[in-house]
C-alpha cells in the first residue's frame, strides 16, 4: 500500500542536493551531490544513491554508497566529488559523469570531467578515466563543470560548463581587467583564454565514443555566450546543465545566474539553435505570480535539477537550502506540465511534491516539511552560510526543528485535504542559550550573496507586553482562521492548540508568529 511522502522526501536527516533522476528499468533513481548536516561545504560527503518504483514514488529506498570520493586520483588535491550525472551506455553499463573541486569549490572549474562505471545503476562503481582527446590527453575545452550526460538513441552526449558575465560589457575585445578574472578563476593562461573564437564561458557540449571517454565530436556551445539581445538575456545560464528528450525536441534545463532558479530551453537538435522557453521553479517562488525577489518565501540559493516523465507525468527535481547555508540541501520535486505547445509554466513550491495529491488534513507532520518560510527579508546564500540570526530549518543531533523563528515569521505548508473541520496542535517551545543551535563551523559571505537585512526596532516605540501566539491562515495573506497561544510556553517542548477548527477542503496552513521572543517549532498536528 503507497504511503504519503513530502518535500523533502528522502529521510530527513538526508541531503542530497543536484539532482539527477533517470529512470532504469522499473525504479527511478536519483543521483545527486551528498551534502552533509550542518555542513561548512559543499558536497562533504560520497554518493549515495535513493530509488522508488516507477509505480510508487512514496517508497524511496536507500542503495547506499555507490562511489566514494576517495576512489578518484584527483582526492588528495580535491577531496569533494560535485554534481553526477549518470547513463547507461551502448554496452548495457551505467556510467557516472562528475568533477571534482576543494574547499568551497576552489579548484572546481580547472579539472577535468571523471568517469566511473558500474554493471548496474547503483552497484559499487570503479573509477574508469577522464574524459580525454583522442590523443588521449586530457579533455579541458571550455570549462570542464557540472556533466550531464544522455544516451541520444545510441549517440554520447555530454553537456558541461559554466558562464560568468564577465565578457557581457567587455565589448568586441576582451579588457585585461576580465582576462585577470578568468585566468584566476579558470586557471587557463591567457592565450589560452584568447584562443577561443568565441569564449571560455558557456553551456557546451561533445560527443563520445562508445567507449564513455573520447571525444568524437569536438566541443562547442549550445547557445550563444553574450546574451543581451536575445531570448536568454533575463535568465542567462549559469551552471548545472542537464539535457532530456521529449518527443523529437530537447530540453536544456540549466540553473541562471539569478541562482534561485531552474530554467529551461528547447531546439529541435541537440547541439543548437535553443531558445529560452522560461523558468519551471525557484526555490523562494521568485518570478511566480510576479513575485520579486525582495519578497522571497524562502532563503533563496544555489538550485540543480532535472525533468524526467514518471508513468505518465512529469515532475521537476530540485532543492531546498537548510541550516542558513548552500551547504546542507535537501531533494525536492513538484508535478509539471508540458503544455501541448511545448512549454512549461512556472510551478509552485509544495509539501506535498511527489505525492498523489494533497496530503491528508490528520495525524502528525515534521515541521520541517514546511515550503515558505519567512521574515519578510530572508537573504539570497550563494556559496556561503550565516552566522545572523533568521528563521532556518535546522538540527540538534536527531532532533529536527525551524528555529530563530521571530515575530512576524511566516511559515507554510501547501496542502492538506480536510475531509472534515480539524483542531491544529503545535510542538514548540522557547529558544534560549540553553537549546539554541550553536553552529561551530566556519562562516562565509560569497559577494554574489545578499546580506541579512536586520530589523531595527523603532527608538520610540515601547515593548509591548504581547502574548506569544501563532496566528493559523489558509493564505499568505488573509485573515487568521485561528490561533494557537504559546503564553504558558517554555523552554521545553510542549503541545499548543487552535481556539478554533480549521475549515475543510483543500487548505494551505500559513503559521505567523507573533512575540517577542525566539520560538521553535517541531511538529503540527491536525486532530
Amino acid at each position: 500500500m503507497k504511503k504519503q511522502v513530502f518535500n523533502p522526501f528522502l529521510p530527513l536527516n538526508v541531503y542530497i542536493p543536484d539532482g539527477e533522476p533517470h529512470v532504469f528499468g522499473n525504479r527511478v533513481y536519483l543521483y545527486g551531490s551528498h551534502d552533509k548536516e550542518g555542513g561548512h561545504t559543499f558536497c562533504m560527503e560520497d554518493y549515495e544513491v535513493f530509488s522508488a518504483p516507477v509505480t510508487d514514488l512514496s517508497d524511496w529506498r536507500s542503495e547506499g554508497i555507490i562511489y566514494h570520493a576517495s576512489q578518484d586520483p584527483m582526492y588528495e588535491t580535491y577531496p569533494f566529488m560535485y554534481a553526477p550525472d549518470c547513463v547507461q551506455g551502448n554496452d548495457g553499463r551505467y556510467y557516472l559523469y562528475y568533477c571534482m573541486a576543494g574547499e568551497y569549490g576552489v579548484g572546481g572549474y580547472r579539472n577535468p570531467i571523471s568517469v566511473a562505471v558500474c554493471d548496474t545503476p547503483a552497484g559499487k562503481f570503479e573509477y574508469l578515466g577522464h574524459v580525454k582527446n583522442k590523443d588521449g590527453s586530457l579533455m579541458m575545452r571550455y570549462v570542464c563543470f557540472d556533466p550531464a550526460v544522455i544516451n541520444d538513441n545510441g549517440t554520447i552526449r555530454l553537456y558541461y560548463g559554466t558562464q560568468y558575465g564577465f565578457e557581457e560589457e567587455d565589448g568586441d575585445v576582451i579588457s585585461e581587467q576580465t582576462l585577470e578574472s578568468e585566468t584566476d578563476m579558470f586557471g587557463r593562461t591567457r592565450e589560452e583564454i584568447l584562443s577561443y573564437p568565441d569564449s571560455i564561458n558557456g553551456p557546451i557540449t561533445c560527443v563520445l565514443e562508445d567507449d564513455m571517454l573520447t571525444v568524437k565530436e569536438e566541443p562547442h556551445h549550445i547557445i550563444p555566450y553574450k546574451v543581451k539581445g536575445t531570448s536568454f538575456e533575463a535568465h542567462p545560464f549559469f551552471e548545472a546543465s542537464s539535457m532530456r528528450k521529449v518527443g523529437e525536441k530537447y530540453y536544456f534545463v540549466y540553473s541562471s545566474w539569478l541562482n534561485h532558479e531552474l530554467c529551461y530551453a528547447t531546439s529541435d537538435y541537440p547541439d543548437k539553435e535553443f531558445t529560452f522557453g522560461g523558468t519551471i521553479v525557484s526555490n523562494g517562488d521568485v518570478g511566480l505570480n510576479g513575485r520579486a525577489e525582495h519578497d522571497s518565501l524562502n532563503m533563496t540559493g544555489t538550485t540543480h535539477g532535472s525533468i524526467i516523465e514518471i508513468e505518465g507525468q512529469w515532475y521537476v527535481f530540485y532543492h531546498r537550502l537548510t541550516h542558513k547555508s548552500d551547504y546542507s540541501r535537501q531533494a525536492c520535486a513538484e508535478k509539471i506540465e508540458i503544455k501541448t505547445d511545448g512549454s512549461i509554466s512556472q510551478v509552485e513550491i509544495t509539501s506535498c511534491g511527489l505525492n498523489d495529491g494533497p496530503l491528508a488534513g490528520e495525524g502528525s507532520y515534521p515541521a520541517v516539511i514546511c515550503c515558505n518560510l519567512t521574515n519578510g527579508r530572508m537573504p539570497h546564500g550563494c556559496n556561503c552560510i550565516y552566522a545572523e540570526e533568521f528563521p532556518n530549518v535546522t538540527n540538534a543531533a536527531e532532533e529536527r526543528f525551524i528555529a530563530e523563528i521571530e515575530d512576524g515569521t511566516l511559515i507554510g505548508y501547501k496542502y492538506f485535504d480536510l475531509k472534515a473541520p480539524k483542531q491544529l496542535r503545535l510542538t514548540a517551545r522557547f529558544e534560549t542559550d540553553e537549546n539554541k543551535v550553536i553552529y561551530a563551523g566556519p562562516t562565509r559571505i560569497d559577494v554574489r550573496s545578499g546580506g541579512v537585512e536586520a530589523k531595527l526596532p523603532d527608538p520610540d516605540a515601547e515593548l509591548e507586553d504581547v502574548i506569544p501566539c501563532f496566528e493559523v491562515r489558509t493564505s499568505v495573506d488573509g485573515n487568521a482562521v485561528a490561533t494557537i497561544s504559546l503564553e504558558e510556553a517554555n523552554d521545553a517542548w510542549a503541545e499548543f492548540s487552535a481556539d478554533q477548527m480549521i475549515p475543510e477542503g483543500i487548505q494551505a496552513i500559513y503559521l505567523v508568529y507573533h512575540g517577542n521572543e525566539k520560538v521553535q517549532l517541531k511538529e503540527i498536528c491536525f486532530a
